[in-house]
């Protein structure tokens, strides 16, 4: 098995993208119920997972995460059914190009160096 991996990125109108990082934001989001515990799960700042959570509410039609403030039982955060169903596209599309490009993947993992990263 090699290292060599596919990665997809949809690029959407008005320079909006949507990425294995945004998804997996969403999937913690879906699975914590917070965008605070996704951040640590997902190893970002809170910062950054908030600001990814408002691109991807600013690149849709309804946002994909519904956040409520905190309080006195703290706020929380879950996926809206377009989030759901951006999270279900994304995986659909990434199944089929992993099984379409699978050979392809090999070959080249064959002939990519092995060890160390370059830097």
């Amino acid at each position: 098995m090699t290292n060599t991996r596919l990665s997809i990125r949809l690029d959407l109108a008005k320079n909006h993208r949507i990425g294995p990082g945004k998804i997996a934001l969403l999937e913690a989001i879906k699975s914590t119920g917070s965008i605070s515990a996704s951040a640590r799960l997902t190893g970002m700042s809170y910062r950054r997972a908030w600001n990814l959570v408002e691109e991807i509410n600013a690149a849709l039609e309804q946002p994909a995460v519904a956040a409520a403030t905190g309080g006195r039982h703290g706020g929380g955060a879950s996926l809206t059914p377009v989030g759901e169903k951006i999270v279900s596209i994304y995986r659909s599309i990434e199944n089929i190009a992993h099984d379409s490009v699978k050979d392809e993947t090999r070959a080249l993992g064959r002939l990519a160096r092995k060890g160390r990263k370059a830097g």
